[in-house]
């Protein structure tokens, strides 16, 4: 179901199909865990542009997904709501400056949203340079910029993918392209963490099935490790000065089929996927 607060109907019609969907979820017994953006909003200029009328816009469209979210009965939205033009990132000032309006447009986009019933937003990390965070430099200084003197503004998170550590098609090399070092300076301040096979050059949302976990290099018990590290290093961690260490944290097979793939295969394929992470992750889940 889609909830674009721009393209999906109108307001009433959005808030009506979120009901609807809380409803049908309470009845079978589905917990909605976040709402998330789709690939769309990844490719807009929209929180770091020079002009501040897209910056603006693109505001106005997660203060509305907000609402969604809180109707459709979960606390947590997250995506990825900006890219840095080729031009921009050619000259390292406007970099500079488009890094910064970035920081701030979430400071007041947290700040906006404190009393929306959301307890976080969050943005994820990627692995092209015109996607921040991309490296983790780049994403200990995000969540240090936006998050210090926070006061009562809602906390801004990262949201971890196993799969976004394939930067060295733009020159990046070492720990940016770990997942499990990703997991292990961040993960015990995330809400969220996409899981997906793949292999290490790519994001390929594959599901976890016996043939693709052959194929890919994601292990899940070098996730929870460095999952349980991060967690046990937390206090000499510097976010500790910024964020608190998560209470709840959802682990979420990100999965996303070609559109050839049938419905058929594709249920077959997420069956066995929630099998095999169940082998890690039991009902009730874990404590770390």
């Amino acid at each position: 179901m889609s909830y674009d607060p721009f393209f999906s109907g109108d307001r009433p019609f959005q808030l009506e199909q979120a009901r609807a969907t809380r409803e049908a979820a309470a009845r079978y017994g589905i917990t909605i865990c976040d709402l998330y953006t789709g690939v769309a909003t990844h490719r807009f200029h929209g929180l770091s542009h020079s002009d501040p009328r897209p910056r603006q816009r693109m505001k106005e469209w997660i203060e509305a997904a907000a609402e969604i979210a809180v109707t459709l009965g979960t606390d947590l939205l997250g995506g990825h709501w900006d890219a840095f033009s080729c031009e921009v990132l050619a000259d390292p000032q406007r970099t500079r400056e488009a890094t910064n309006r970035l920081h701030q447009t979430f400071r007041e986009l947290a700040q906006k949203l404190r009393a929306s019933g959301l307890r976080a937003l969050m943005q994820e990390q990627m692995y092209i340079p015109s996607e921040k965070p991309w490296t983790l430099e780049e994403g200990e200084r995000f969540l240090l910029e936006v998050n210090r003197d926070r006061g009562d503004a809602l906390p801004v998170l990262l949201t971890l993918d196993v799969g976004h550590q394939a930067g060295m098609h733009y020159g990046l090399a070492g720990p940016d392209l770990d997942y499990t070092e990703w997991i292990r300076r961040f993960g015990a301040t995330c809400a969220v963490i996409h899981l997906q096979q793949t292999t290490p050059d790519a994001s390929h949302h594959w599901p976890f099935t016996e043939e693709y976990n052959r194929r890919g290099h994601i292990r899940m018990e070098k996730v929870l490790e460095a999952l349980q590290r991060s967690h046990a290093e937390y206090e000499q961690s510097p976010l500790a000065q910024v964020l608190p260490r998560a209470t709840k944290q959802w682990l979420v097979a990100e999965i996303i089929p070609g559109s050839t793939k049938t419905e058929a295969q594709l249920l077959k394929e997420l069956e066995e996927t929630a099998r095999f992470l169940r082998g890690y992750v039991p009902e009730g889940g874990l404590v770390m």
